[in-house]
């Protein structure tokens, strides 16, 4: 997931939350906030269980990284999510909804996803990279695409890059939503969005873990597939 260049961005250095201190300041911040950014980081590719070991949250005009890990209690998050009167901002946000139900139970009230906005008005690219690039002129960095976020320490171009994936999304959403309602096609967006609060993890009985989608996965024998679960 994409990480801006150094001069295209306008926000804030992210902002590491590791202990539930600074979650709690940083929940007393954004309660009054109407829209916010946000994203996960998983390790899919690392860890036979699929779970966030990220969440990464923006305003207009800052960005913080929480670290699940280091805060045992999220319930406040969950709040935020769930608050009618903030919207949340995802790109692609069914897999995120989907660990956000699994692990938290947490659901979210009130969405925009701009994955959905940028197909409703038939964009040619639809990763949020292209349309950064496209629309922000952000140019990206994918050396952590496929980067174990369940490692700690976590460095500083890990953590600058994970930021990427929400700091410029609000911008993003307004320039959507703007294109979307020019094409007369807000309604459609309303409802697509609408459908995205009740996705649940098990919505999809077909749904694999992570690891088994790893190419050669399903052809090992058991014995080697074989987990210790602490």
């Amino acid at each position: 997931m994409p990480q801006a260049s150094a001069e295209s961005s306008s926000l804030t250095e992210p902002r590491l939350v590791a202990s539930q201190e600074d979650f709690a300041r940083l929940m007393a911040e954004l309660e009054p906030e109407t829209v916010l950014a946000v994203d996960t980081e998983a390790a899919s590719f690392h860890r036979h269980l699929d779970r966030i070991y990220l969440i990464q949250v923006s305003t207009r005009e800052q960005t913080a990284i929480i670290d699940p890990l280091a805060v045992p209690d999220l319930r406040g998050f969950g709040a935020l999510l769930a608050d009618p009167a903030i919207e949340i901002v995802f790109h692609d946000a069914d897999y995120d909804l989907r660990l956000f139900d699994l692990q938290y139970g947490f659901h979210a009230t009130r969405l925009f996803d701009t994955r959905v906005a940028a197909e409703l008005i038939n964009e040619p690219g639809l990763s949020l990279a292209a349309l950064l690039e496209k629309h922000l002129s952000v140019k990206v960095d994918k050396r952590f695409q496929r980067a174990d976020w369940s490692a700690r320490p976590l460095t500083p171009a890990m953590l600058a890059y994970a930021a990427g994936d929400t700091s410029h999304l609000v911008e993003l959403r307004d320039l959507m939503a703007e294109k979307v309602t020019a094409l007369g096609r807000m309604a459609w967006a309303l409802e697509e969005f609408e459908q995205l609060t009740r996705v649940r993890w098990t919505n999809d009985p077909d749904r694999e873990p992570g690891w088994l989608r790893i190419k050669g996965a399903k052809a090992l024998p058991p014995r080697a597939t074989a987990l210790s679960v602490s």
